[in-house]
């Protein structure tokens, strides 16, 4: 998620178009955009806040990368420069030593002009930024990274099955986690009720599709799932109202309010989820959309502990292998920002 120019995001023209340009650098297991696979070497640059950084929050998590892979947290709201470690003491990241984001983009590209984004992978030694391309630097974790997993780390993205998982991938991305923000920074009605449809179409599908089997693509939790999660776990809580798109809440769609609610309750899903922080973002944020800056107080939370019988449709959440073990203190989630307290 980038940062926009003086909070403005909606399209006067009608649709909105995301900025897929990204710094399309790899670290690869042998190092072939110059830059090798090194436990301690890199440091992921995410925020709570970003449904984009939270894939890899999550699958940094289940792969038991925490050790390997340092994380520096920014906090959930930024100006028109860059996202800022602004809950770190003296609002300076303490390992980049860096008060913006945009320190370590400029470092490798000076006078960078294209959005300063989290998810983002830093260079430790240099302090230069590596990539920002989300989509395939969570792949790259499962695949790249291998080597660094934790014994019992599930198969996010196992061979034989990621023609199909591309496939889900591209459709729920165009159509969800990017059809949101297509509703919400609509600049008419025209392109809103186009996005809206679109949307809403493709959830249908999703439920139909998750009726009768657990996770989206085979038996057990894929990067498929990762994808989708991120953006049904902020459905209520900001899409619904603040992106317009509410011809249903997520508590109102029975099967995808279980997946959901299944994944939530699944170690290194809801674990992850600051709700303060996801709702500070895009109602402080956004001052096109919500010019009072004022937070919402809702939804309730607990009911994301709720049993939700997906048990029943079979499927082992991490297949051969084991849960993640419990979080670190220093990356718990604040008690008062989730339904765990």
């Amino acid at each position: 998620m980038s940062n926009e120019e003086a909070g403005t995001y909606v399209n006067p023209g009608g649709e909105f178009t995301r900025d897929q340009r990204y710094i399309a650098t790899r670290i690869t297991a042998d190092g072939r955009d110059g830059y090798p696979v090194e436990p301690g070497r890199y440091r992921l640059a995410v925020a709570r806040a970003c449904p984009w950084a939270s894939r890899m929050i999550i699958v940094r998590r289940l792969l038991g990368l925490e050790d390997v892979l340092s994380m520096a947290l920014a906090g959930p709201t930024h100006d028109v420069r860059s996202w800022t470690f602004d809950l770190d003491p003296g609002g300076r990241d303490p390992v980049l030593g860096i008060e913006r984001l945009q320190d370590a983009y400029f470092a490798r590209f000076p006078g960078y002009e294209r959005g300063i984004t989290v998810p983002a992978i830093v260079d430790v030694p240099t302090g230069q930024v590596v990539t920002n391309d989300y989509t395939q630097m969570s792949l790259d974790l499962s695949v790249e990274w291998a080597a660094y997993h934790r014994a019992g780390a599930p198969r996010l993205y196992p061979e034989e099955l990621r023609e199909e998982i591309d496939e889900v991938n591209r459709v729920v991305f165009k159509d969800v986690n990017n059809g949101v923000y297509r509703c919400g920074f609509a600049g008419s009605q025209e392109a809103y009720e186009r996005a809206y449809t679109r949307l809403f179409d493709r959830l249908d599908w999703l439920s139909n599709r998750l009726t009768n089997q657990r996770y989206l693509v085979g038996d057990t939790i894929t990067e498929a799932d990762v994808r989708l999660f991120t953006t049904l776990v902020r459905f209520d809580a900001v899409y619904h109202g603040h992106f317009k798109c509410n011809r249903q809440k997520l508590t109102e769609m029975p099967v995808l309010w279980a997946y959901a609610r299944d994944l939530f309750q699944t170690p290194g899903f809801g674990d992850t989820v600051d709700f303060d922080q996801v709702k500070r973002h895009y109602y402080v944020v956004h001052k096109d959309i919500n010019p009072t800056g004022i937070v919402p107080s809702g939804p309730e939370l607990r009911s994301w502990l709720d049993p939700h019988g997906r048990e029943a449709l079979g499927g082992r959440p991490f297949g051969d292998g084991t849960p993640p073990g419990p979080v670190s203190a220093e990356e718990t989630v604040p008690v008062e920002h989730t339904p765990y307290a």
